[in-house]
């Protein structure tokens, strides 16, 4: 008998939805015009492009002109941080970020430092929160930069973003928040949010991979990282995809409903429930039980390793970012930096649900821990 697939890797990346799929479907036979082109062929491109433009603005409540579309989360951000530090090095060389952003974030400082950048990497606490009196002590006259996520991807942990920008504000400071993760699935408005600049990515909330989109709010001038033709609005040279605007806007507006989440919550708090009633202190929970994604479930098997618990739950698909090479504990940079101690943090699974994930479907992942949980384990990593 085959095992029943269960995907609950959804911060990782979500399927297209039917309605964005559908939205699309006419782009990728008709409607093939190049959006700057001044002839008829170019018109419904055009339309659409403009069209999913607002679509995006309406969800973030910002100016159709504010939005830059983009490859993805990933551009967004190295667009964000190397266009300010660019555009104002002349003012400074100074960017604050945290030691738990992506990827994304981490790898184009360390670029930007090679270059002559100034990076301070904000500490977190047990829960992953920054303190935003942190920002306030790091702030320097050569700051020119605040980056902070607006919610953890792995343990799903919600920044206090507001006031946050607030202080980079007293200061005369751009705000930046990379807001992949929470979009979809939290209020993401950006103006009350405060911020300068935030990064979205389509494949995290039901659009295709390949498209996203940095949120510049008017007055705001970057260094563009792509120089042609002056695509928009000079920003990001590059004949635009009306394939993909189209798709990424058809998804700004489906997730401007955030009813479905709070059924995801509480699937999430039943899951959670569940493993804390069979496990009780074998179980821990990784990040903030109050400011926290209603779709992520971090938690750690005590004594066990994660990434072996994944191996053999067989037909569930999802994640740990901490890994064991010969004997060696490697914590991921964001349980580390949580200060987790290892043996809570090898034992670290991600399950992020998404609106697809049925009761049903926890309920069959819960059944097939406790199976696996329960034989005894095999000598000792730790």
């Amino acid at each position: 008998m085959t095992t029943r697939r269960i995907y609950l890797d959804y911060n990782a990346s979500t399927p297209i939805d039917p309605a964005v799929a559908a939205e699309m479907r006419p782009f990728l036979e008709d409607h093939y015009g190049n959006p700057s082109s001044g002839h008829w062929a170019a018109t419904a491109a055009k339309a659409a492009l403009e069209s999913a433009r607002g679509q995006v603005a309406a969800l973030l409540g910002c100016h159709n002109d504010e939005i830059v579309f983009t490859s993805g989360g990933s551009e967004a951000n190295n667009l964000a941080l190397k266009g300010v530090f660019f555009a104002l090095r002349d003012k400074g060389d100074h960017i604050i970020t945290t030691r738990i952003e992506h990827p994304a974030i981490i790898e184009p400082c360390r670029f930007l430092e090679r270059l002559g950048a100034w990076v301070t990497h904000l500490p977190v606490d047990a829960t992953g929160r920054i303190d935003p009196d942190d920002l306030r002590k790091a702030i320097t006259p050569r700051t020119i930069l605040v980056s902070i996520m607006h919610a953890n991807n792995e343990v799903g942990t919600i920044q206090p973003i507001e006031d946050c920008a607030r202080i980079a504000h007293e200061y005369g400071i751009l705000f930046h928040t990379d807001a992949a993760q929470s979009i979809g699935k939290v209020l993401t408005g950006v103006n009350e949010l405060g911020v300068d600049l935030l990064s979205i990515a389509g494949h995290k909330f039901y659009a295709p991979k390949g498209v996203g989109a940095l949120f510049m709010r008017r007055g705001v001038s970057i260094e563009p990282l792509i120089h042609g033709a002056g695509h928009e609005g000079g920003r990001r040279a590059g004949t635009e995809s009306a394939l993909l605007a189209v798709g990424l806007g058809k998804a700004c507006e489906l997730a401007r409903d955030l009813a479905p989440m709070e059924r995801v919550r509480n699937l999430r708090d039943y899951f959670w429930q569940e493993l804390r009633e069979r496990f009780g202190d074998g179980v821990v929970l990784n990040g903030h039980t109050t400011y926290r994604l209603p779709n992520t479930l971090n938690v750690s098997f005590v004594g066990r390793i994660g990434a072996e618990i994944l191996g053999q739950l067989e037909g569930v698909a999802a994640s740990t970012e901490s890994a064991c090479h010969s004997g060696r504990i490697e914590l991921s940079p964001v349980l580390e930096a949580m200060g987790v101690m290892p043996e809570v943090g090898m034992g670290a699974v991600r399950f992020s649900l998404g609106r697809a994930t049925t009761r049903d479907e926890i309920e069959a992942v819960f059944e097939r821990l406790t199976l696996l949980l329960m034989k005894p384990v095999r000598g000792s990593t730790f």
